[in-house]
């Protein structure tokens, strides 16, 4: 395969002349046959990296990943460049799963993506093992070491399709790793050799800021009046969210909230109107964000930093993607260090309340002990914790470690949107009768409308469909209905909750196989992982860059000179302290001056300095403080 090829695909399907940096090394691996682990940071093109080499060589690419809803948007970002791609969603029947691999097969499908749970399946194994495979991407691959902060038992299980298809490379690729993990990645994966493409994860456009603040809200203000353009404010709960971006807009900075709780609808909404620059600032649960790509992203701001560097690195990294001055700035009080690691204590579940949680959530689902194996249930987290009374943050971590012992899958993706899928053939639909007009006339209008729904399911909005056929929303519920039972498609309606998946049979709750050394491991892991970020927080002495390169494993000998310690050591001269000291005090033989209203004139970051210059001059009784008034002492 030459270069001109896959520069030509690039400009082709891309309209791109040229490569990211390490982009064409890592395609050039994966051509040349080559086990591959990539480690890009955030922003980093990483798509590419698989999109590229899976045009350019015969045969499909499968693409592993854990989020259906990257997915989905990956494949419809790849339909609209005609590029063939599908994914195994959860909701397909089985129909629906035997014409996907089938295409794969037989057809001209590029791209595969599924998660892997779906290569737990008998019939997706045994149907890979007749496609023509060119390589195999593993998205998102820290999820397979059990030392990375997102570790997903599923992924564990990969390895396993190289049993299928030994000769087949595998492509590994991730924004966030350590060393334990880069190692472990590829071990777990069975690298055939170790195999490190890495482009530096330092961002040098990207000024790294941590600010003490007591008024957070004001602060905020302040730095969106100073910072042009887009921001994200990342919160930690759905209720704040809400919160804070009514008080931006009570101040009159445009916003609009996301967090997972929000129907499918408003959720897109929202970011379609932030991603077209209709309002200037998205607030946010860590729901938002993974494959926004969004180059002109000048601020990102953490009210209540996340647990984890990794999570922070790769939130805080969504700011200037575009090689422009951009920032990234945590806000914190000293209480919030201390109250962190209290409260993952407190919320942390103990062996014998997960025990417990697994026992009410086998007899609210009406599982009996043996039964439930592969199956589905629909499930609400705020409902199930409110009947039993229970922590609803104790709940999901106790539903994340039974996940992480790999006997329950949980999916939230509450509000999900309806869907439908033609599985009638193209013929028998265009040549579709019915006595009812209207039922031809919706069928017809869906063919414009979901072009793709031949090839996987669509989602839908019955209203939109009611009012092009000028109609009531429950007309278009009974007509879809009505061609469900005829098998011309299959109609899913929207649902508001989440599922819980048994992996297992359920067991009787005093045996839950949960290994109390790993759950122990698990643990301290995750404390480490924190008071790793609180560490960071805390620092006043190094570069903020440095500190989180070297987190990953990369030694970095300069400072950034941009972060906030950087320039307030570079504040820190006598230049700068004299500057200060004449300006207050020509200022003071004017008038007498708040001292709080003449910081404010400088950056948080300068505060320091001159409140100490201010209680120099205090000291040498140049000057006078009457409550919080300063003045010259005459």
């Amino acid at each position: 395969m030459s270069n001109n090829n896959i520069h030509q695909i690039l400009k082709q399907y891309w309209g791109f002349s040229s490569f990211r940096a390490k982009q064409e090394v890592i395609i050039k691996e994966i051509l040349a046959q080559k086990d591959t682990l990539a480690l890009l940071p955030t922003g980093g093109g990483k798509s590419i990296c698989y999109q590229v080499p899976a045009l350019a060589m015969e045969g499909v690419c499968i693409v592993i990943s854990p989020l259906v809803a990257l997915m989905k948007d990956q494949v419809f970002q790849l339909q609209k460049r005609n590029i063939k791609a599908i994914a195994l969603s959860g909701g397909l029947n089985q129909r629906e799963l035997d014409i996907a691999l089938d295409n794969c097969i037989y057809g001209n499908i590029k791209l595969l993506y599924l998660s892997p749970e779906r290569l737990q399946s008998d019939i997706v194994r045994e149907r890979i093992k007749k496609m023509k495979l060119n390589f195999i991407a593993v998205d998102e691959a820290h999820c397979i070491s059990q030392w990375g902060y997102d570790f997903r038992p599923s992924y564990l299980q990969i390895a396993e399709i190289r049993e299928l298809k030994p000769e087949t490379p595998i492509l590994a690729l991730t924004a966030t790793a350590t060393k334990e993990v880069v190692k472990d990645i590829q071990e777990k994966l069975l690298f055939k050799k170790e195999n490190i493409i890495q482009k530096s994860f330092k961002r040098a456009n990207l000024a790294y800021m941590v600010l003490e603040e007591n008024h957070k809200t004001d602060r905020v203000q302040k730095m969106l009046h100073k910072i042009k353009g887009s921001a994200i404010v990342y919160v930690r709960s759905r209720k704040r969210a809400y919160e804070f971006s009514t008080e931006l807009n009570n101040l009159g900075i445009s916003s609009l909230f996301y967090h997972a709780g929000l129907p499918t609808d408003e959720r897109n909404e929202n970011q379609d109107k932030w991603m077209n620059n209709k309002v200037r600032v998205m607030v946010a649960t860590n729901a938002f964000g993974m494959g926004i790509d969004k180059p002109d992203v000048r601020l990102v701001v953490h009210l209540q930093s996340p647990n984890t560097t990794e999570a922070y690195f790769q939130e805080a990294g969504r700011a200037g993607r575009d090689g422009e001055k951009s920032f990234a700035v945590s806000l914190f009080q000293k209480s919030d260090l201390k109250n962190s690691i209290e409260r993952f204590e407190e919320n942390y579940p103990s062996s014998k309340e997960v025990r417990a949680i697994y026992q009410h959530l086998a007899n609210f689902l009406q599982i009996a002990i043996g039964d439930g194996f592969e199956q589905t249930y629909d499930f609400e987290l705020e409902g199930f914790s409110s009947h039993y009374k229970l922590n609803t943050s104790k709940c999901l971590k106790a539903l994340n470690i039974l996940e992480k012992e790999n006997l329950i899958k949980y999916e939230n993706f509450n509000n999900s949107p309806s869907t439908l899928h033609i599985i009638s053939s193209s013929n028998s639909v265009i040549n579709y009768k019915s006595p009812n007009s209207k039922k031809v006339e919706l069928l017809q209008l869906i063919l414009r409308l979901y072009p793709g729904v031949f090839d996987e399911p669509a989602e839908i909005k019955e209203r939109n469909l009611a009012i092009k056929l000028n109609q009531n929303s429950s007309y278009i519920y009974k007509m879809l209905k009505q061609l469900d039972q005829e098998n011309v498609l299959t109609y899913k309606q929207r649902t508001n909750s989440g599922k819980i998946i048994f992996s297992s049979a359920r067991h009787n709750s005093s045996h839950v196989p949960i290994s109390k050394s790993h759950f122990e491991e698990r643990k301290s892991l995750l404390v480490n992982k924190l008071q790793s970020m609180n560490d960071y927080l805390s620092n006043t002495s190094y570069c903020r860059s440095r500190i989180l390169l070297n987190y990953f494993g990369e030694q970095q000998t300069e400072d950034c000179g941009i972060c906030d310690l950087c320039i307030s050591k570079n504040t820190d001269t006598n230049e700068f302290r004299k500057t200060i000291r004449e300006e207050l005090l020509n200022r003071l033989k004017e008038n007498p001056i708040d001292i709080s209203t003449f910081i404010a004139g400088y950056s948080k970051i300068k505060e320091p300095v001159i409140l100490e210059e201010i209680n120099e001059l205090l000291s040498e009784e140049t000057l006078i403080k009457e409550g919080k008034t300063l003045k010259i002492n005459e």
